[in-house]
């Protein structure tokens, strides 16, 4: 009973990977929380998802972005990808009050203590993983990467900043509640589908150069919003991106184009 029930936990370390008898995981989550087996975790809803598609997952839990950088290289390359959240709560509204006075405490991390993530973690742990693992594909997600997918207003710096994939170098964001569109990444990658043609799964967001072809089975109505640079020249022009993105956020269904568009 005892060691079934420690085989409900995701593994978080080698020992425990070992334990298991996993050569690799297929996927590694690191988060900015601790990890709580409990389903107001995100990280660990999201793990156990992934566990009931017949994955290997584990769990990297407020990894030191300030040493060596041991935790990131602790559990080695997934087979899958790597997912990144910064937590349960933005990371800088966990860190600041609205007057920017820095919090003394974090109440999803062991003891209170502070200081255990850094502010935007999404972006900071995956510039040391795509530094560390270049090849590896990353997918971010959570509410720090949903609020920052497209160009938008930082409170903090008092500025439009761009989208977060632009400033984290992550390969994918999955916005919202993720269960849906994980599910299907996880299953056209066990097909053996490249990770840089899964480009037509609702819910997330990706990087292309201007004009450069990708992959898409599906006939979207296309949007197409001002760019970053237009926005930060003239605030109506985001003002108008940012009702286009609400609206489109939450229509029941996705906005498909007619058969003959």
């Amino acid at each position: 009973m005892q060691q079934k029930e420690k085989n409900n936990w995701l593994p978080t370390s080698v020992k425990e990977v070992e334990e298991r008898g996993w050569i690799s995981p297929d996927v590694i989550l690191f988060t900015g929380d601790a990890y709580i087996d409990h389903p107001s975790f995100g990280t660990a809803v999201v793990g156990k998802w992934m566990e009931s598609l017949g994955l290997k997952v584990a769990v990297v839990p407020q990894p030191n972005w300030r040493d060596d950088l041991r935790d990131f290289k602790k559990l080695g390359r997934p087979n899958l990808f790597f997912g990144v959240n910064a937590g349960n709560m933005d990371s800088m509204v966990n860190h600041y009050t609205a007057n920017k006075r820095k919090r003394s405490d974090d109440v999803y991390t062991p003891e209170g203590r502070a200081g255990a993530r850094p502010d935007m973690p999404t972006v900071v742990y995956t510039r040391i993983l795509k530094k560390l693992y270049p090849d590896v594909p990353v997918v971010i997600g959570g509410i720090e990467a949903s609020l920052r997918r497209l160009t938008h207003y930082d409170y903090w710096k008092d500025t439009l900043q761009p989208g977060i994939l632009y400033e984290s170098g992550a390969d994918l964001l999955v916005y919202g509640m993720g269960e849906k569109p994980l599910a299907e990444i996880c299953r056209l990658l066990k097909r053996g589908v490249p990770f840089g043609n899964l480009t037509n799964i609702p819910q997330t967001c990706f990087l292309r150069d201007k004009g450069a072809p990708y992959a898409t089975g599906k006939k979207w109505k296309t949007f197409r919003l001002h760019p970053h640079e237009a926005c930060v020249r003239d605030k109506k022009l985001h003002a108008q991106n940012f009702r286009h993105i609400e609206e489109e956020s939450n229509s029941i269904e996705a906005a498909l184009s007619s058969p003959e568009h």
